[in-house]
């Protein structure tokens, strides 16, 4: 299942890109943790990369990482590629199609990173629990899962906004919404676990592999 998005409506520039207003307005603070995380070298994937912006603009700032952008769809490779065109990164390696709920993705633990922005809600509670788990194997030792988003906090959402849009998405069927603080980190129960307050009321949960 293709993930829905808030930025679905994403203006195109002629070159293919495609800009999510999302993405820019957190692009910033994600990387402001990344940077104070990830080891100066290492091996990062992307889950759901989306639009591209943020494989871009990450990579072109973390040029010690390794950094594989993918996505489920194959049509937002095209936007990946035109703003991986518009920096200097040879560490952005081509994106590539992969469905992150899919059990066996993983495979070896190879990866020091996995980040994962703006996912979980817009997918299942099944999909959501393959990802996470998939996730975490796909960890080498001492590397982190980054995971950025809404959550609800004792099945509450935190603001009128969150409330909304969590009443939408679960109203159009599929399945998804916002998952829950404390679900999330009990799938995540084996990893060295800290969450960070992010700007409007998003939270970036870092998991450790041991």
């Amino acid at each position: 299942m293709t993930p829905a998005s808030p930025d679905a409506g994403a203006p195109v520039l002629p070159d293919g890109r495609r800009v999510a207003p999302s993405a820019e307005r957190n692009a910033a603070p994600i990387l402001a943790v990344l940077q104070a995380h990830l080891p100066p070298q290492g091996r990062l994937i992307e889950l759901a990369a989306g639009t591209g912006q943020h494989a871009a603009a990450f990579a072109a700032a973390l040029p010690g990482i390794d950094w594989q952008p993918t996505d489920l769809n194959p049509d937002n490779l095209t936007s990946i590629r035109a703003w991986a065109a518009t920096v200097q990164a040879p560490n952005l390696r081509p994106p590539r199609v992969l469905d992150a709920a899919l059990p066996g993705w993983a495979g070896p633990a190879a990866w020091d990173a996995v980040l994962i922005v703006n996912l979980l809600h817009l997918i299942p509670d099944a999909a959501a629990a393959a990802v996470l788990d998939q996730a975490a194997r796909a960890l080498a030792p001492g590397g982190t899962l980054f995971l950025y988003g809404p959550f609800l906090r004792d099945g509450r959402a935190t603001s009128p906004g969150d409330a909304a849009f969590d009443a939408r998405l679960r109203a159009e069927g599929t399945g998804a919404g916002y998952k829950d603080l404390a679900w999330v980190l009990d799938r995540l129960a084996g990893l060295q676990l800290a969450v960070e307050p992010m700007p409007a009321n998003n939270l970036m949960i870092r998991a450790r592999a041991d």
